[in-house]
């Protein structure tokens, strides 16, 4: 688990936004060196693509209706072959004049987008935007419905999260990159015709097919986690077809990959902070009832006996501290999951580890029957395309440690190691840390949680800078993403803006 790679949709809290996964972040060919940086014709090779109908069906969800859309697999030479993505829309219900269709991502990358918007974003949305606009999701290529990655079986799968991610030595850390190594071999020999191909630069340029073919003349559109830089990524591109973009839970584009993972690690340790200090008060606390700092000492001991000694679960995995910290960070991305946390770790402490396991297979997207979702393939590919590697090598793992474990004396030593999973991809990183400026596009709503793990804070206050007409709306609270989390000041702010076009004044702040 790469912190970078964290940033997916969660399944719990009104399938939010944003869980972790494992890799890096931003990227594809950075636009601003590309061919094809921002233009607003569409180029000639291009035009059949931009041209083409959509056959409309019904589809498994009521009231939604599904469609494939064709894009170039390779933008460089579109002639070649195409990529097949998977569509899904809920026409806008009226009352009131029909905006046209609000796009929507939930994060990952890898999370599905069609899965978010069929299970929650066209329900659950607030009414009067579900009324205007037609809800629309395309699962990004290379994940779930649209030809996606594929790397491991099952069982494969199992033994690649139990691998230990803190080596105590040199066979330990020898064992390690084996299983990174193993990794991007799977992913190689299942998705060879892909990999090269889905970075964040080529989703977005999808994305503008998929809204001319729409019939939009610009793209409104609302971004989670890892779809904020998809978003901002957008509206470098497209400047001038950028429509109304909320980016919620913002990342900053501009960071290189270590300095990415390092902020992450802080992020998590800043939401553990804040549910160490909610569980101190509390007689049910398994960390003890002293200080923040103490419950921490006790979770990284715990952390150290499941390194030790794994705890049975009720099946053949057993709860080491692999699984274990994945399912505590897990259950940072809502607070609403701090009492299931708690009674995951007394039982854990207790030696049943089956509460936390559970946990941590919600965030891998491992089904009962021992099968994965292509979630954590899907991010690593993404990530390690978008971003050159954070290490080279275990010796510059070793290295950095001080500066991780500074960062989070819980998750540093892990989270530091885990950011060495794209040290082996097979594929080469096409993109490069940027700022992502987007001149000329319209206003721009930047969203930023004060406490939010996956995507710190002061993400949000860099990207909402870097762009030329960004505006940053600030909800001080936990967890990940803002919009639909319950907070009346956040809802109203975004709502306006989606619906009226005014955004809120630059620097607003709720709770």
């Amino acid at each position: 688990m790469d912190t970078r790679h964290l940033i997916r949709i969660s399944a719990t809290a009104l399938a939010t936004a944003g869980l972790l996964v494992s890799g890096c972040s931003p990227g594809g060919t950075s636009p601003s060196a590309s061919a094809s940086a921002p233009r607003q014709t569409v180029p000639a090779a291009l035009k059949t693509y931009y041209a083409q109908k959509l056959s409309w069906r019904a589809c498994g969800a009521p009231g939604f209706q599904c469609a494939t859309m064709k894009a170039p697999l390779d933008y460089k030479k579109p002639e070649r072959a195409d990529i097949k993505l998977a569509v899904t829309r809920k026409k806008a219900t009226g009352p009131g004049r029909r905006l046209g269709s609000l796009l929507v991502n939930p994060g990952g990358p890898g999370g599905s987008a069609i899965s978010y918007v069929q299970s929650y974003a066209a329900i659950g949305y607030p009414a009067p935007v579900r009324a205007r606009y037609d809800m629309v999701a395309v699962d990004p290529r290379g994940v779930a419905r649209s030809e996606p990655v594929e790397c491991l079986t099952g069982k494969e799968m199992d033994a690649y999260t139990q691998v230990d991610q803190t080596p105590d030595d040199q066979g330990e850390a020898g064992k390690l990159v084996t299983s990174f190594k193993g990794f991007a071999a799977g992913c190689a020999k299942r998705s060879a015709a892909i990999l090269p191909h889905v970075s964040t630069v080529e989703a977005a340029r999808d994305m503008d097919i998929l809204r001319a073919v729409l019939g939009d003349e610009k793209l409104n559109y609302v971004g989670a986690s890892y779809g904020t830089f998809l978003g901002a990524t957008y509206a470098e591109l497209f400047p001038a077809r950028a429509g109304r973009l909320v980016l919620d839970g913002a990342m900053d584009p501009s960071l290189p990959a270590r300095d990415m993972n390092r902020d992450q690690t802080a992020g998590f340790e800043t939401a553990f902070q804040s549910f160490a200090a909610d569980c101190v008060k509390r007689e049910d606390c398994p960390l003890g009832t002293g200080t923040p700092d103490g419950a921490g000492k006790r979770l990284k001991g715990l952390f150290d006996e499941l390194d030790a000694e794994p705890v049975t679960t009720g099946q053949s995995r057993r709860l080491g501290e692999s699984l274990a910290t994945t399912g505590v960070i897990a259950a940072m991305y809502d607070e609403s999951a701090w009492t299931e946390l708690r009674e995951a770790l007394t039982r854990a402490m207790g030696g049943d580890g089956a509460a936390l396991l559970a946990l941590a297979d919600t965030y891998y997207e491992r089904a009962a029957d021992g099968s994965y979702q292509n979630l954590m393939y899907a991010n690593a590919a993404v990530n390690c395309l978008d971003l050159p590697p954070a290490f080279t090598g275990p010796d510059e793992v070793r290295s950095a440690l001080p500066d991780f474990e500074k960062a989070s004396p819980v998750f540093g030593e892990g989270l530091a190691w885990a950011s060495m999973s794209c040290t082996y991809w097979p594929t080469r990183a096409t993109g490069t840390p940027h700022r992502i400026e987007a001149k000329g596009a319209a206003p721009i709503v930047v969203v930023g949680t004060t406490r939010d793990p996956a995507t710190p804070y002061k993400w949000a206050r860099s990207l909402a800078g870097q762009l030329e007409s960004g505006t940053l709306l600030t909800y001080d609270g936990d967890g990940h993403t803002a919009y639909g989390r319950g907070s009346d000041c956040i809802d109203t702010a975004i709502n306006t803006y989606l619906l009226e076009g005014t955004p809120p004044k630059d620097g607003k702040k709720c709770s």
